[in-house]
């Protein structure tokens, strides 16, 4: 039998991912796509692959050692196996020893077994070469015209979540009955939608940009931005289903935002055994704001540090339209599992000294960005943490997310453009 090489076992379960993604071939892939799958595959195993990783295993970063074992493993189960050995088993399917009676396997190198694979080596071949003119007959080159299709999104509501869109879309013109709609870049909202109909009707439960994609035939026609404002600032808390929302009197103290332990209580929220896992946004029209030249700053604490939560993780997104700053805060006793990304820059305290981004988040600590012609300075209480030249292309800046575990204060958070126009992001 042949044997196949873990190679080509991998590429089976990339390609099998990809088909998933319906982003197009990796060939094409950005580092965006990168960053996005990296957060995909994040929100689906727990499990957090760099984008450095994904790069190298897809084959656009040079490395001669095939992925570990781990690697391997988070790879299977996003695909949606066990793990790596499932995959294997379930893909490949070798003819045991054990499995056969001895008289075939007395026969199984013998001429006769031989000119049998033959014919049926023959048989598959003559097959696929009139399968390949049927599809040519029937379905074309398989080149997909995108001005055949049209598609388009109405928001139910101008702003705020949750937030039903309407698409109206035009596939009839689709070869095969493969028609997609994909809310965002996750996975799970991949919807088949009849290419015989025209319209879909999907739910937003956080704000932000997605890029909406048509797929028909296995490749994106047409795309939609559909922007989810927050229509100010929004606390909620994650849940499995969809999140439980703070309404802005409960968030909104005069100086600050705030989920307290109080708020959480009154709501049936405990913080032990393990903190709840709460977010803030203010999702808006930020302008001409770019993320190549901008100010920012905001001041934060995340007071609580008991059971689970004593390195006192903060994440806060700097959202762009098709890109992301994603800046991590902990405790300094905690930093040497620290992560950062920037419009194509990533940094793993694991090979980059992110110290800086230590700090006693029990006190307010304030987080400061200034940005000019793409190169970007990070200060955590005055002190640069990082600097560094971020290589994606320039895009706009759309709103900000904070990450807490249990509780989490904001107050003092301002954007300037490159000309210096405030935008006060106060409560």
């Amino acid at each position: 039998m042949l044997k196949v090489s873990e190679t080509e076992v991998i590429r089976v379960c990339l390609q099998q991912i990809e088909d998933a993604l319906a982003w197009g071939s990796s060939e094409n892939w950005s580092n965006y796509d990168f960053e996005k799958l990296s957060e995909a595959i994040f929100e689906k195993t727990k499990v957090r692959l760099s984008t450095t990783t994904l790069k190298r295993v897809w084959g656009r970063i040079k490395y001669d050692h095939a992925p570990n074992t781990a690697t391997l493993n988070t790879l299977a189960r996003f695909a949606g196996y066990n793990d790596w050995r499932n995959f294997v088993q379930t893909c490949s399917k070798p003819e045991s020893a054990e499995s056969v009676s001895p008289e075939v396997q007395d026969t199984y190198h013998k001429p006769k077994r031989a000119l049998h694979l033959t014919w049926a080596f023959a048989l598959v071949l003559l097959l696929a070469i009139a399968g390949y003119f049927v599809f040519q007959k029937v379905l074309g080159s398989g080149r997909v015209d995108p001005a055949r299709f049209s598609f388009k999104a109405d928001k139910v509501y101008t702003e705020a979540v949750p937030n039903s869109v309407v698409f109206t879309y035009d596939a009839s013109q689709a070869k095969t009955d493969s028609v997609y709609i994909v809310q965002t870049w996750d996975i799970s909202r991949k919807t088949l939608v009849p290419k015989d109909q025209t319209k879909h009707s999907a739910i937003y439960y956080y704000p932000g940009y997605f890029n909406a994609r048509l797929i028909v035939d296995g490749e994106v026609v047409k795309r939609h931005v559909v922007q989810i404002t927050s229509n100010g600032w929004l606390g909620l808390v994650e849940m499995d289903d969809k999140p439980f929302y703070f309404t802005k009197k409960d968030i909104t103290q005069p100086d600050r935002i705030a989920i307290t332990e109080a708020l959480l209580k009154a709501n049936n929220f405990n913080l032990k055994p393990v903190a709840p896992k709460v977010r803030l946004f203010n999702q808006r029209d930020m302008g001409d704001l770019t993320n190549a030249n901008f100010e920012f700053e905001t001041t934060l604490r995340n007071p609580y540090h008991e059971g689970g939560n004593t390195c006192q993780p903060v994440e806060v997104l700097i959202q762009c339209k098709d890109d992301i700053i994603f800046l991590p805060l902990a405790n300094p006793a905690c930093i040497g599992e620290v992560k950062m990304f920037a419009a194509g820059k990533m940094f793993d305290s694991k090979f980059a000294d992110l110290s800086g981004f230590g700090a006693n988040l029990s006190e307010w600590t304030t987080l400061r960005v200034a940005c000019k012609d793409k190169n970007m300075q990070i200060f955590v209480n005055n002190k640069k943490a990082l600097e560094f030249t971020f290589p994606n292309a320039p895009t706009g800046i759309v709103g900000l997310q904070y990450r807490f575990n249990g509780v989490g204060e904001v107050k003092g958070t301002w954007f300037k453009d490159a000309g210096g126009r405030l935008i006060d992001m106060a409560p």
